[in-house]
């Protein structure tokens, strides 16, 4: 059993599906959104970057939400595409703990960067005469720094305890990149302690944070129902409309398989959901917060003169 375990240093995924038919339209549909997420993502930061205009703590936050999304793409899509292309399903261990690295450390900052940009709106419709003062640069700067030290601790931790596991009898993983949940219903050694410690940190990080926003428009909420402005109320419904459907996109797909269905959820229905946060709200994210932007789209038709 000890030389098993010892020769066990590869894994195979499973990907999406197992139907040869599908992997060359799959892979094309794949392909066409990850450049189109990549260009939407880096696009969106180099138009903050250029445009002096965008150079306000809303949108140094959607900037490195949009590397987040960047990240998290990145971390998952190539290797997938791969075996699309050359039935390439072997990763090894390094490589499969690695990019659970980045996924989860892109994800977790991407949770305290929607709390950022919360709070700036909270700031913003709430307290405007004071908005100058209380996000000053400093401020968004720990905000955005933070943000990504607790998504590098956070992914750290759940990597370390991976190297407690054993895998001995399978290396296949069902799925289309090393997800932790799939990787405990293999592993030779209990992994309880892990999976405590995966659900314990879901429920604390995404309850937080997904609380700490509900907070932070609700009291938004009461503050536009005061204006009496009709005007007042129609942009600052329009400003935060676009965080809020990002974050119920990101939140609810994230709450469903880490914290309601946890390691029992079927595995179709598991790759599904983890198609949503990792490949699809990263592709929508740029559109969400441009398409009905007018300052992002009045950067982009002076960077285009």
């Amino acid at each position: 059993m000890e030389g098993n375990r010892t020769l066990l240093t590869e894994f195979v995924l499973r990907g999406i599906t197992d139907r040869s038919e599908l992997q060359v339209p799959l892979f094309l549909v794949f392909f066409f959104i990850y450049v189109v997420t990549m260009v939407g993502n880096l696009g969106l930061i180099f138009l903050i970057c250029k445009d002096p205009h965008l150079h306000i703590p809303m949108y140094l936050f959607l900037g490195n939400l949009a590397f987040a999304d960047a990240c998290t793409s990145s971390s998952v899509t190539p290797k997938m595409l791969m075996k699309f292309l050359n039935k390439n399903d072997m990763i090894s261990l390094g490589e499969c703990f690695s990019q659970f690295y980045f996924f989860c450390s892109s994800a977790t900052a991407e949770c305290y960067l929607l709390v950022a940009m919360a709070y700036d709106r909270y700031v913003a419709i709430c307290n405007p005469l004071h908005y100058a003062v209380v996000m000053s640069k400093r401020l968004c700067v720990q905000f955005i720094s933070v943000s990504y030290l607790i998504g590098l601790l956070h992914a750290l931790l759940h990597v370390a305890l991976l190297f407690r596991l054993t895998f001995c009898s399978s290396n296949i993983i069902d799925h289309f990149y090393c997800e932790i949940l799939p990787l405990y219903s293999i592993s030779c050694t209990d992994p309880s302690i892990n999976a405590l410690v995966a659900f314990i940190f879901a429920i604390f990080i995404q309850v937080s944070t997904f609380m700490s926003i509900i907070v932070s428009y609700i009291r938004v909420l009461f503050a536009i129902l005061k204006t009496k402005s009709e005007k007042g109320r129609s942009k600052a419904f329009s400003t935060c409309s676009a965080h809020l459907v990002s974050v119920s996109l990101f939140y609810g797909t994230l709450f469903v398989i880490y914290v309601l269905s946890g390691s029992d959820t079927d595995s179709y229905q598991g790759k599904m959901y983890s198609l949503f946060y990792t490949i699809i709200i990263p592709l929508l994210n740029p559109f969400i917060y441009s398409l009905r932007n007018k300052e992002v789209l009045g950067a982009l038709r002076r960077l285009t003169k």
